[in-house]
């Protein structure tokens, strides 16, 4: 008799920094994933900007997601920014995304970060969740954030030392 649990993969993915040739798989998980998704050029630049803190997952010898991360300076603190993450429908539940978001939080660390931000869509409740259990809070809204009008909220998590 098979489970449905064991298609469920025993070892967590393997992760590591996106490069170039990566580019069409992580745009076809962002176009399956968001109604407004990034364009090719946008993700490539984003390689080009942040190389250290862009990383995909890889499963069953395909990308199954992908993180970018951003280190910016307020002027009192340095922390990172999760610009863009998604997890392939057909990769999620398994641990991927909780595996890419730690990397991601770990280079910031390294790099010197005391928290990370990010946004996520206010009708969003899953996502919000998902990142309340990684330790997120809700920080603040910002009115009209996405393309078509809609809210999101800013949720941040911070380092201790």
């Amino acid at each position: 008799m098979i489970h449905s649990h064991s298609m469920v993969p025993t070892t967590l993915p393997f992760i590591r920094r996106a490069t170039p040739a990566d580019i069409p798989a992580i745009v076809e998980i962002e176009s399956e994933s968001f109604v407004d998704p990034w364009e090719h050029t946008i993700f490539l630049e984003a390689l080009t900007y942040y190389p250290t803190t862009y990383f995909i997952a890889i499963c069953d010898g395909c990308i199954a997601g992908f993180v970018i991360g951003a280190m910016e300076d307020t002027g009192e603190n340095y922390y990172g920014h999760i610009c863009n993450f998604a997890v392939s429908r057909r990769f999620r539940h398994r641990g991927i995304g909780t595996a890419l978001v730690r990397r991601v939080e770990h280079q910031f660390v390294l790099e010197g970060a005391t928290g990370v931000q990010l946004e996520v869509r206010a009708f969003n409740r899953d996502a919000q969740r998902f990142y309340w259990h990684l330790g997120y809070r809700d920080v603040f809204q910002i009115g009209h954030y996405y393309s078509n009008g809609e809210d999101a909220v800013v949720m941040m998590k911070w380092f201790r030392f």
